[in-house]
């Protein structure tokens, strides 16, 4: 599952492999404009990658729930059908290939198309003081549904919240007028040196305070903690499925 951590890592390996590189070919044709012309970056934004190249375009994709950049040698097979691929760019000695990302396409201004996150959860510069302003100013929310609200932090996703309120003990239906700055702060906190530690982790399952995940996919299953059977209910506008321990967060 795509979260921001991924992103950065896949950004990262574009820039170390194919950063520089001249675009051989691309496909589908609609990406047939970038044929000549270099790669000049890679940037994650929250769960958005974005690859500069000269000449002022920039492919914008968002992988959503299962989409994955491959780089592959020339002749090499692909680890996913044919039908899933969205975009293949040939540098030559690497091929990039993105699979089942529902966003590509190409832009000049991708203002219009990350302006409104809030700051990226793995960025060096990342300013909490500015995470929690954007969520005090929405109101009283569950404090669930802030933690992955793009427009607060960028890159949260739902594997991350679930692990996050679990390790807090907070209730994700909690309103977040019933926490402190400090509480709610801690949130978002946890989860970004949980990022960048598994960041520097490499390709490795995701670690949380170095133990696996507790609560995430683990429906119906006892609680690491307290031997209570994880609840999956579904929370927030888009009734994405939270995992939690009624008991220990109560």
């Amino acid at each position: 599952m795509p979260e921001g951590d991924t992103v950065w890592r896949t950004a990262a390996a574009l820039r170390e492999r194919v950063g520089g590189r001249t675009v051989l070919a691309a496909r589908p044709p609609d990406l047939a404009r970038l044929r000549g012309r270099a790669l000049e970056d890679a940037e994650a934004a929250g769960k958005h990658l974005l690859l500069r190249f000269t000449g002022g375009l920039v492919l914008h994709s968002h992988l959503r729930m299962r989409g994955a950049w491959h780089l592959y040698r020339p002749g090499e097979g692909w680890r996913r059908p044919d039908w899933q691929v969205r975009a293949v760019l040939d540098f030559g000695p690497w091929v990039a290939v993105c699979f089942a990302a529902p966003v590509m396409e190409l832009v000049r201004d991708v203002r219009a198309r990350v302006g409104h996150l809030g700051p990226d959860v793995c960025a060096p510069d990342f300013q909490l003081d500015l995470v929690l302003a954007r969520a005090r100013a929405l109101g009283p929310r569950p404090v669930g549904e802030l933690v992955v609200d793009q427009r607060i932090c960028a890159g949260i996703g739902n594997v991350y919240r679930c692990e996050a309120l679990w390790e807090l003990r907070l209730d994700p239906w909690r309103s977040s007028d019933e926490l402190s700055d400090e509480q709610l702060g801690e949130v978002f906190a946890l989860v970004r040196s949980w990022m960048l530690a598994n960041l520097r982790g490499g390709a490795a399952p995701r670690r949380f305070s170095g133990r696996p995940a507790a609560v995430h996919g683990r429906g119906g299953r006892p609680c690491p903690r307290c031997g209570a059977r994880v609840r999956v209910r579904p929370l927030g506008e888009h009734a994405r499925l939270v995992y939690h321990c009624p008991t220990c967060q109560r």
